[in-house]
C-alpha cells in the first residue's frame, strides 16, 4: 500500500489521464488494485466538484453596506446582493424598512462556491465582523432592521449554524449570550440600485470611513488567507 500511495502521489492527474488513454498499463501486482482504487476515488472527487452547485445563504449583521463590503472580499463568494428579508411587507423600500415597521432586516444574499469556501468559514467571518449579542442593534445603528440574523436555504446550513453557536457558547467567546436568530429564508427583496457596492462608490462618506473601514481592517487581519487579491 505504501508504494501505491507513493506512485499515486507523484502525479494523480497524469496517471489517470494516461491510464484512460491506454498509454499506461498497470502490472498485476498487489499494488495495482490499490492504485485503481485511489484513481477511482480521485475521479469521484473530480465529478463531485464539477456537479456540485453553488449555494445561497442570507446574513444580517446590521447595515447591509457593511455586510456587502465584508463578504464580497472573500474567495469563493460569487455574488453579494443587499436586500430585505424576514418581515411582512411586500416589496419594501429602504425608507419603509428604516422605519422599523416592516419587520424586515437589512441583509445580504450571498452566492458562494462551497468548493472554495465552506459554510463554516462563512459563519466564522459572520461572527467575527459584528456583535451577535446585542439585540436589534449594531453600534449606533439601532432598530429591528439591524438585528443579527441567519436565513438559511438548506437544512444543513441550519444545523451547522446551530452547532457553531453552541460551540461559541461553550467556549465562552462572547461575554453575553448570542441573540442571532436562525430562520428559513422565505422571501428576499433586492434593495434599490444605489445600495449596490455602496462602500466602493462612497469612500468619502463618513459612515464608510468610520464604520466600514475598521471592519475591513479587522477582516484583513483575521482572514487574510481567504481574501480575494
Amino acid at each position: 500500500m505504501a508504494s501505491a500511495l507513493k506512485l499515486f502521489a507523484l502525479d494523480a492527474p497524469l496517471i489517470l489521464g494516461m491510464f484512460l488513454k491506454g498509454k499506461i498499463l498497470l502490472p498485476k501486482t498487489p499494488d495495482t488494485a490499490q492504485i485503481l482504487y485511489l484513481l477511482s476515488l480521485y475521479l469521484k472527487n473530480i465529478i463531485k466538484k464539477i456537479t456540485q452547485k453553488n449555494e445561497i445563504i442570507v446574513f444580517g449583521i446590521g447595515c447591509f453596506w457593511c455586510s456587502e463590503a465584508v463578504f464580497f472580499r472573500l474567495k469563493g463568494v460569487l455574488e453579494v446582493t443587499p436586500g430585505y428579508a424576514g418581515g411582512k411587507t411586500k416589496n419594501p423600500t429602504y425608507e419603509q424598512v428604516s422605519s422599523g415597521e416592516t419587520g424586515h432586516a437589512e441583509v445580504v444574499k450571498i452566492k458562494y462556491n462551497p468548493n472554495v469556501i465552506g459554510f463554516e468559514k462563512l459563519l466564522e467571518v459572520f461572527f467575527s465582523v459584528h456583535d451577535p449579542t446585542t439585540l436589534n442593534r449594531q453600534g449606533s445603528d439601532i432598530g429591528e432592521q439591524y438585528r443579527s440574523t441567519i436565513l438559511y436555504a438548506a437544512e444543513s446550513q441550519r444545523k451547522a449554524a446551530e452547532q457553531f453557536i453552541k460551540k461559541l457558547t461553550n467556549e465562552k467567546v462572547f461575554d453575553q449570550p448570542i441573540v442571532t436568530e436562525i430562520k428559513p429564508l422565505d422571501k428576499f427583496y433586492k434593495a434599490e440600485s444605489y445600495h449596490m457596492r455602496y462602500c466602493e462608490k462612497n469612500t468619502d462618506k463618513s459612515y464608510c470611513q468610520q464604520v466600514i473601514s475598521p471592519k475591513l481592517l479587522n477582516l484583513k487581519e483575521k482572514f487574510a488567507k481567504i481574501l480575494k487579491r
